[in-house]
């Protein structure tokens, strides 16, 4: 792998992870219908570690907040203090993050079956304009009043299970939690964040489980900077990709990403056909 094609990969993980027009959409268009070759494991873990990093760096406030605040929950089951009142809002937003995860674990059981989806362009191709449909809709909702001190459980667990349908190549996840945050009533601009932070836990856990593997079928030394120039690609472009997307979203243009979705969609499904 040349560095030239690790900076290519590079930039396009780093813009499709976060802007809302599906990573594994568009990898499984360029392997299925344009001939790519399949990224080596350990390139991609690296690539998916990158964008982790620049989301940490984006919010590293509100992270260092989020674990400040769960170490403060472990002290005070040791020391218990008299009740204060209501929680800290970090530590409430550390309790919808977990709550909004969970909806993950139900699709396990079937994750082969998604995986197989990859292979079938004509299910990409409509995914991909599903995805549309929820971004050209979320332009068009009223600006939420709900942030971590008052979202509830329920709008939690919506945003939740909307992640997961998101584990289909060609749905969005960052357009279906963000659309999802809106539609429950939360505040824009807390919407992006609250999506972004939910991809964390996720993202680390497929990122460790595909450590492994990738370091059981060995690193070739040789690719080394090559692969530090992909992942310093991904993770700048990924930052801008966030700063991006929240800009868009406090201006109510969040959902111009529609037309690009529905024109791949459109596009997926003609060639898959004239193939």
């Amino acid at each position: 792998m040349s560095v030239l094609i690790a900076a290519i990969l590079g930039l396009i993980q780093g813009i499709t992870e976060f802007l809302p027009i599906s990573s594994s959409g568009h990898l499984a268009v360029m392997q299925n219908l344009f001939g790519m070759e399949e990224v080596d494991l350990f390139f991609d873990v690296l690539l998916h570690f990158a964008t982790l990093v620049s989301i940490c760096v984006f919010y590293r406030r509100d992270i260092a907040e989020m674990i400040k605040e769960v170490l403060g929950f472990f002290s005070d089951i040791r020391h218990p203090k008299p009740d204060e009142g209501k929680p800290k809002p970090a530590r409430r937003l550390v309790l919808m993050i977990i709550i909004a995860t969970l909806p993950l674990f139900l699709i396990l059981p079937v994750k082969d079956s998604i995986y197989k989806l990859s292979n079938n362009t004509y299910f990409i191709g409509a995914a991909f304009l599903i995805t549309g449909l929820i971004l050209f809709l979320s332009d068009r909702m009223q600006n939420g009043r709900k942030n971590e001190k008052n979202m509830t459980v329920w709008d939690a667990v919506k945003i939740g299970a909307c992640q997961a349908v998101a584990t289909l190549p060609g749905i969005s996840r960052s357009g279906s939690t963000i659309t999802a945050g809106m539609a429950v009533g939360l505040n824009r601009t807390f919407a992006v964040k609250f999506s972004f932070l939910l991809s964390l836990p996720a993202v680390f856990a497929a990122t460790i489980a595909s450590l492994v593997d990738a370091l059981k079928d060995g690193v070739d030394a040789e690719r080394i900077p090559a692969y530090l120039i992909g992942m310093a690609v991904a993770g700048i472009t990924g930052y801008f990709a966030i700063k991006l997307v929240r800009m868009l979203s406090q201006k109510g243009k969040f959902g111009k990403f529609c037309y690009y979705c529905f024109a791949v969609g459109i596009l997926t499904i003609v060639l898959t056909i004239i193939r």
